[in-house]
């Protein structure tokens, strides 16, 4: 399968907190010298925006902290799993709350994390915790048209593309990280696209190019 994509690098722009710190001659400015905004617009290989792409920085070196997000749900309504892509820190508990007046049965089989919720209503007692990173994909043995995606990062610098396929991730210290680009339109299975992107202090635009295959339902 091709999950080939390029990135382009185009002039970095000038930190706006930073510009207005050193006119105004302020010390502080040195402070800004090691933070960065990356940009990155997401498109198809035909240059449609990808909205919903899932856009990281992990270091090369080292980690991050990182701690649990806290009250994150996945619900489900009229047969369907909302939201269809969620993006959680290593460690966090996800809720499955059961909207519909029908009975669901949530699953994954996916090795980041494998789990049942079997056939139930309202709200299962016990969130699910997802403590490996990766990307789990998640159904319903009852209808087969529903389908999620939750992504687990092991870095606090992510982020999701918006409709018109631009992601930011601001504050972020200089260094050499990989930058990861996700989308639910990838081939199935696909972990993902990466680049080496090194940050230097200014920030920096960039381009992601994914090769999608469409919707998978």
């Amino acid at each position: 399968m091709s999950t080939a994509f390029a990135f382009e690098r185009v002039p970095p722009v000038p930190s706006r907190l930073c510009w207005f710190v050193l006119v105004a001659g302020m010390a502080l400015g040195t402070a800004c010298a090691g933070a960065a905004t990356v940009s990155v617009q997401v498109a198809d290989r035909a240059g449609k925006p990808l909205a919903e792409a899932v856009v990281m920085l992990v270091p090369v070196s080292g980690r991050l902290p990182i701690r649990p997000m806290s009250g994150v749900e996945i619900a489900q309504s009229h047969r369907q799993f909302s939201p269809r892509v969620t993006v959680v820190t290593v460690g966090t508990s996800i809720a499955f709350p059961n909207l519909d007046t029908v009975r669901h049965h949530v699953y994954s089989f996916s090795p980041v994390k494998s789990f049942e919720l079997k056939l139930y209503a309202g709200v299962p007692a016990t969130p699910v915790v997802f403590d490996k990173p990766g990307v789990a994909t998640l159904g319903c043995n009852i209808h087969d048209a529903m389908v999620a995606w939750v992504v687990v990062v092991d870095t606090p610098l992510f982020t999701r593309s918006g409709v018109a396929g631009k992601a930011e991730i601001d504050a972020v210290p200089a260094g050499d990280y990989e930058l990861r680009v996700w989308h639910s339109e990838l081939p199935e299975s696909s972990p993902g696209v990466s680049t080496p992107l090194t940050v230097a202090g200014a920030d920096i635009q960039t381009r992601a190019s994914l090769a999608t295959v469409g919707s998978r339902k």
